[in-house]
């Protein structure tokens, strides 16, 4: 049985919702920080914070391949838990078949509007007064699983996609920790 306290977090950037997830942990510990690319910034931050983290460059790899060393790196660290925070890598059917149930996201927009890239374009060309982030299940369909959590944004006259995005991004570091917080006690 797996412990669903201990949670590994999925990036591929910065990590600025890995950072609000280790800052604000509250019944989970990060055990594990993992990116598809050697280079990201948060990689360096989790090891400031001497969290233990695992890379491999997707790029070129066969997809089985480096999700098997994944998978391997997750049971390694008893990871109940996977928590994606700007995770660009479409995981595969067997993947998330394999970990159900026990793999969450945060995506910039009010799940299920807006699914997939360019959320804050999409949601001010079709005039939307409100945006937001959701957090939800991750399930073989992109974007689709059972939302947990919502956190409303409202959209500015005259807001850009990069100022929509920096206020969403804010409500994503204040959503997440706490979903996921209530996630594991589920």
């Amino acid at each position: 049985m797996r412990d669903p306290h201990r949670v590994a977090i999925l990036i591929s950037g910065r990590g600025s919702n890995m950072k609000a997830l280790v800052e604000q942990a509250r019944n989970y510990e990060v055990v594990l920080v993992a990116s598809n690319k050697p280079l990201a910034a948060g990689l360096a931050w989790a090891r400031e914070q001497a969290i233990p983290t695992w890379t491999w460059d997707s790029r070129g790899v066969e997809k089985a391949a480096w999700e098997s060393a994944l998978d391997q790196s997750l049971e390694d660290h008893r990871v109940g838990t996977i928590a994606l925070a700007g995770f660009m890598r479409i995981l595969s059917s067997e993947f998330t078949r394999r970990w159900a149930g026990r793999i969450l996201n945060i995506h910039p927009s009010l799940l299920p509007k807006y699914r997939g890239l360019e959320t804050h374009k999409r949601a001010i060309e079709a005039g939307d007064k409100i945006s937001g982030c959701s957090v939800h299940l991750v399930t073989e369909e992109l974007d689709s699983g059972d939302v947990l959590a919502q956190a409303e944004v409202p959209i500015h006259q005259g807001d850009t996609e990069a100022s929509l995005e920096a206020r969403v991004l804010e409500a994503e570091h204040d959503l997440y920790p706490k979903a996921l917080a209530e996630f594991v006690e589920r």
